[in-house]
């Protein structure tokens, strides 16, 4: 949880899910993950990112244009990060930096899994979505269609395969 801070005091401070503590200055925009103290790598999420950085950028257009949220706004990391936080409430840490203009940034995320989990975490959660998403649907065909492909989907070979072409090698990587 973020501690309180005097506004551009440069003193916001992270407390990870591990128990370590990173100031949010350490946390810049290319950063996608980080070797903590604890001897783990936490990944690294802001709200600049794009939907991109985890799905291909036709699946964000879609998202974008399907999923209504309550503020209105199209869905974004925002709203991704949201579902991530809801399901792993103990694993991932939030603040909001919006008050202060020399990060770059006004929300970010860390995890207490690395990016690569992270990734596969999104993925999965992007299929559940989708998952209830067609289970509304009136055709029984795209029903049975879409859970045929599902069925086939590998999550860890959709990574491998999507961070491999991304080229998502180090933790200064950003989407190309």
């Amino acid at each position: 949880m973020a501690e309180p801070r005097v506004p551009g005091g440069r003193g916001e401070v992270l407390e990870l899910p591990c128990g370590e503590d990173k100031p949010v200055y350490d946390l810049d925009m290319g950063l996608r993950e980080f070797e903590c103290d604890c001897g783990e790598t936490h990944a690294v999420v802001v709200d600049v990112h794009p939907l991109s950085r985890f799905v291909p950028e036709s699946l964000a257009d879609v998202l974008r244009g399907a999923i209504e949220t309550s503020s209105g706004a199209a869905f974004s990391m925002t709203h991704l990060m949201g579902v991530v936080l809801e399901e792993f409430p103990e694993q991932v840490v939030a603040a909001d930096v919006s008050d202060d203009g020399e990060v770059g940034y006004a929300m970010v995320w860390v995890t207490d899994f690395d990016s690569r989990r992270l990734h596969a975490v999104v993925v999965e959660l992007v299929v559940e979505l989708m998952e209830h998403a067609i289970s509304h649907a009136d055709d029984e065909s795209a029903i049975s269609n879409f859970e045929e492909q599902m069925h086939e989907f590998d999550v860890d070979e959709f990574v491998a395969a999507y961070r491999r072409d991304r080229e998502f090698a180090s933790e200064h990587d950003s989407p190309a």
